[in-house]
């Protein structure tokens, strides 16, 4: 694509993000940047999870994975909804009867200073570097996109990248967010249908013509479930999928976040159960694409690249589509990317302010400067993170940053399975040996056992464990 048009369209886009921050954040104070004023519609809370919870590397790697897995990604899916459904009716009612601003604060109340600090600080670590490693990703499709046809160096593309964020973030906070997320779901959502559509009438499929298509081609595996030592097994992806959805949404301050913004725990479960079963026809959506992606790219006679995440970019911005697919295409990447980095930012500005500094405690304007100050600090921490990752200048350093959901949510499971589903007290100034020593210990069996999605659980399980060793049975 033109890096001008490029450029006009990112502009503009950024330019409405600013547009709803000034029209949200009016008379904002810490309770709106914090907790929205406990205002928001469920159903635009729900709409913007979506969005939330796809990044730049999802929107692109889904289609991507048909090349290898099929559709057996929609087993993980599955699980998922089974995640929403106990996060709603488990974690929700437990966050708005201890009327949280930050969901870690619970473990402070069940366990104690350490136990709460361990969990806050398990979240900021996970988030700051999965933050950062969406947005240089991010930065990189900018920087060959727009900022390398005018000569502007990676440092400056990052800055950019970074303030855009901040710009609208930084009054309104989650209440911004809440509406910046909507749209930007609906923008991603109408990239991949846009494309589907296009494909779709260029090989001269009709809908029902396409979905026939789509059932009979050489992707179409669904379930996997005669091979136990496959990754893709139906038992192994469907309870990771739950587990993974359990931890990264119910134990993550980022997601919860947005749900605590809720009128009360009524609407907070409608916008979980509809957020939970959207999941499955939009994740279903993806995975159609990527089918039409590769069945395109034969019928055309272009070469699958080494990577196949590259696939739809490529089909996308290559001059094989309409423009207007190229178009909406940079719409989708980027609203996928920036719907997950800000409010990441938000969340730890939130954790942060109210785990580790304590504001709450402290009169308004006191706390609304702390807070300025904080929101400062992680957008210039992320930028250095995404410059860090720059120097590594190996794509494989992304994999293994988000692996590592897999070692930091561990403890996390293990720590809220222990409070929800036991009574004991824990000798607390030992849980942050448990935390660190978890993740080690799975790190080890991974690397002898080559682990795969599992990990969560396992992790989980020798946390809870740990837990049991240092319980005060006395007390």
């Amino acid at each position: 694509m033109n890096p001008a048009l490029t450029a006009t369209i990112i502009a503009s886009y950024f330019g409405l993000l600013i547009l709803i921050s000034f029209l949200t954040s009016k008379k904002a104070d810490n309770d709106t940047f914090f907790r929205g004023n406990k205002q928001s519609p469920w159903y635009i809370v729900s709409i913007g999870m979506i969005g939330a919870s796809l990044s730049g590397v999802t929107f692109i790697s889904v289609p991507g994975w048909v090349g290898s897995t099929g559709l057996t990604y929609m087993q993980m899916v599955f699980g998922y909804f089974l995640g929403y459904l106990v996060i709603a009716h488990i974690l929700l009612p437990l966050y708005y009867r201890l009327n949280l601003t930050s969901i870690y604060a619970y473990l402070d109340k069940r366990f104690g200073f350490w136990s709460y600090k361990s969990g806050a600080a398990l979240f900021l670590l996970s988030r700051t570097i999965g933050a950062s490693a969406r947005l240089y990703l991010m930065a990189n499709v900018l920087q060959i996109a727009v900022f390398d046809a005018f000569n502007i160096s990676f440092e400056i593309t990052v800055l950019v990248t970074i303030l855009l964020i901040w710009l609208y973030t930084f009054r309104g906070g989650i209440k911004t967010i809440i509406w910046t997320d909507t749209l930007q779901t609906l923008f991603m959502l109408l990239s991949v249908g846009i494309t589907v559509v296009v494909i779709a009438k260029t090989m001269n499929l009709s809908f029902s013509g396409m979905i026939s298509a789509i059932a009979n081609s050489e992707y179409s595996q669904l379930f996997e479930f005669n091979d136990l030592s496959s990754k893709q097994h139906f038992i192994k992806q469907f309870f990771s999928g739950a587990f993974i959805t359990i931890v990264m949404t119910g134990l993550d301050q980022d997601m919860m976040q947005k749900n605590l913004t809720c009128r009360n725990l009524k609407d907070a479960q409608k916008n979980m159960h509809w957020y939970g079963f959207s999941f499955v026809p939009v994740n279903l959506l993806f995975l159609s694409l990527g089918v039409l992606l590769f069945m395109f790219a034969a019928n055309q006679g272009i070469a699958i690249p080494e990577r196949s995440d590259d696939l739809f970019p490529i089909i996308a911005t290559g001059g094989y589509l309409p423009k207007i697919v190229g178009v909406f295409f940079m719409l989708g990447l980027v609203a996928a990317a920036y719907s997950s980095a800000d409010s990441a930012l938000t969340s730890l500005t939130t954790s942060f302010s109210v785990d580790i500094l304590n504001i709450e405690k402290k009169d308004e304007a006191q706390a609304k400067r702390t807070r300025f100050k904080v929101h400062i600090g992680f957008s210039l921490l992320l930028a250095l993170v995404i410059l860090l990752f720059r120097a590594f200048n190996n794509d494989s350093v992304i994999s293994t940053v988000f692996n590592l959901a897999g070692y930091t949510y561990g403890p996390l499971l293990g720590l809220y399975a222990f409070g929800l589903f036991t009574k004991f007290k824990v000798r607390d100034s030992l849980v942050p040996i448990i935390a660190i020593l978890s993740p080690i210990i799975i790190g080890i069996l991974d690397y002898n056992f080559t682990i795969g999605f599992e990990k969560l659980i396992y992790n989980g399980a020798i946390a809870f464990t740990g837990l049991l060793l240092i319980t005060k049975y006395n007390d």
